[in-house]
């Protein structure tokens, strides 16, 4: 049996590996367009940032290692051309010249390469991709031969990581995103304080805004924005996403999705005989059932073994599971995670939920080094965990993991209140942060807590009177323009006031993180008002508007 297999690093080589364990007579053939069959690509800004010294430390196997551990044939710059799946061949470039190669199963896993958007000068010398290893070679090359400048067009995952390496490595960085915040499977809210921490980091921030036009100028690029704005450049990162490379599969006449390789659970496409994985394949994912690519190296990884596990036909094979695209990246001192589907994903899906805005420490509050850790979780009408989100200095990806792993598993918001999970002061609370998700779920669901959020904060204003329950202290530093201010520990003996300053309107309740408010609520709603408590508190108010909360928190604007 020989099975070929186009393309290397995650979803090939994983595939290739399994397809050994299983059978020590197949003839195995890897067929790889790079030099390198098997990098650690997450690794590559880390080597433009000098904190991965040697870029050899990112190079896994070679051909050789391959061949000696798993007998492997793996041939680095080969590029299939095309395939003909009657005849069941591939058609290659080789360094040699073209060759024709049969096979009795072929998977395709040629990943993906960087998109190239209409600018004028994108030609230019200046302009870099960070996909291999040889990029992040020549990129730490022009760090160190005296590059200063430098534009990062893209703040998905991987401009954001090259805006830090560069910025890590001396260079004065201007990061551009198009969309109208950094990262944007981010909500909003959450990716303000992404934002400001690169600013912090001194990495300028160009949101809302695209390049049209890259120009030489002398010793240097001239990066033009939509809004006019001019930037001299030494070097440029493009990162404003990727395309799936499946040319020859399109021409092949195999069934793609935007690109992609459409392929079912088991990783087979359109094609008898032809499996694919990775990158370049799409797939329903998990929450909302969008057929979309996704490059993401964990799935990817375990696509190809259960691939593997399909062409021999096992027994007790595993389908290949929708994805739930869980992420983490690191900015500054913080991290930023999510799982599952965001907002944007949801309203397009047409599916009902709520947001649950919480602010708890990562660790018990009385241990040095408690910070808070900002949570963002969306659930179902029927209770489902549909996504979560988390930025924090500490802790963050231990939560979404037990998110993810949560949601995998089935298990209903309420569920997550009782989840074991390890306690000791410097670690987490007695109530962790993903337990408190599921207790402020439970009451959400059982009517023992109505939620108003940010966005809804011109209404609110309008329709009903904005009850401020934090102390007289905090509340001085700034409140909501026309809001009454009653400590909640004072609101039982003060709920006349109340009654008064309502009018017979609604009471819109807050404090600073959504604690306080929750008490508040459950008073007033026991003593018969129409109450609901913000979602976040002022802490997610000041995430939502910004800079602009400056104009909405005032202490001249308040009233007590």
């Amino acid at each position: 049996m020989r099975i070929v297999i186009v393309g290397g690093v995650a979803a090939g080589m994983s595939a290739a590996a399994r397809a050994r364990r299983h059978d020590e007579t197949a003839e195995i053939v890897v067929l790889e367009r790079g030099s390198e069959v098997s990098f650690a690509n997450c690794g590559l800004p880390y080597h433009v940032s000098g904190e991965i010294a040697d870029a050899a430390s990112l190079l896994l196997h070679t051909p050789a290692s391959l061949r000696a551990a798993l007998n492997l044939d793996v041939r680095t710059e080969h590029e299939v051309l095309a395939l003909d799946t009657g005849a069941q061949t591939v058609t290659v470039q080789t360094p040699d010249g073209l060759d024709t190669l049969s096979y009795d199963a072929l998977v395709l896993a040629p990943g993906a390469v960087a998109a190239r958007p209409p600018i004028e000068g994108l030609a230019s010398p200046r302009v870099h991709t960070l996909r291999t290893v040889a990029d992040a070679v020549g990129l730490r090359e022009r760090v160190s031969g005296g590059d200063r400048r430098a534009v990062v067009l893209g703040a998905g995952f991987i401009g954001l990581e090259a805006a830090e390496a560069l910025r890590h490595a001396g260079l004065d960085v201007h990061l551009v995103e198009r969309a109208d915040h950094v990262l944007p499977p981010l909500e909003r809210e959450l990716a303000r304080l992404v934002r400001d921490e690169l600013s912090d980091l001194g990495i300028r921030v160009h949101d809302g805004a695209a390049a049209t036009r890259i120009t030489p100028s002398g010793d240097a690029d001239i990066v033009e924005l939509d809004d006019g704005t001019r930037i001299p450049a030494d070097l440029i990162v493009l990162s404003v996403g990727v395309t799936p490379d499946t040319g020859f599969a399109r021409a092949a006449g195999i069934h793609t999705i935007r690109g992609a390789i459409a392929v079912d659970e088991r990783g087979r496409t359109s094609a008898p005989g032809v499996w694919a994985a990775g990158d370049a394949t799409a797939r329903p994912t998990a929450v909302t059932g969008a057929v979309a690519p996704e490059a993401l190296a964990g799935p990817a990884n375990r696509a190809g073994r259960l691939v593997a596990d399909d062409i021999f036909g096992i027994a007790d094979a595993r389908p290949v599971p929708a994805s739930l695209g869980t992420a983490v990246v690191r900015v500054g001192a913080l991290t930023a995670a999510l799982t599952g589907a965001n907002r944007d994903a949801l309203d397009a899906a047409g599916i009902s939920y709520r947001t649950l805005h919480l602010h708890p420490n990562q660790h018990a509050g009385y241990f040095p080094g408690a910070a808070p850790l900002h949570l963002i979780v969306h659930v179902a009408d029927d209770g489902r965990l549909l996504g979560a989100q988390a930025v924090g200095t500490d802790g963050v990806d231990k939560r979404i993991d037990v998110l993810a792993t949560a949601m995998r598993a089935g298990l209903a918001a309420a569920d997550l209140i009782d989840l074991d999970l390890a306690y000791a002061p410097p670690y987490g609370q007695a109530k962790d942060p993903v337990n408190l998700v599921g207790m402020v779920a439970e009451n959400v669901a059982a009517g023992r807590l109505r939620l108003w959020y940010a966005d809804d904060l011109d209404t609110v204003r309008s329709d009903a009177l904005v009850l401020d329950v934090r102390s007289a202290t905090e509340f001085a530093t700034g409140g909501i323009a026309g809001s009454l201010n009653i400590p909640h520990t004072e609101l039982r003996d003060r709920l006349d006031e109340v009654r008064d300053a309502a009018d017979g309107r609604p009471v819109r309740v807050l404090c600073a993180a959504g604690v306080r408010s929750n008490i508040a609520h459950r008073i007033l709603a026991n003593n018969g008002f129409d109450s609901a408590s913000l979602s976040g508190g002022i802490q997610t108010l000041r995430h939502w508007y910004g800079a602009d909360v400056d104009r909405i928190l005032t202490p001249e604007g308040a009233s007590a």
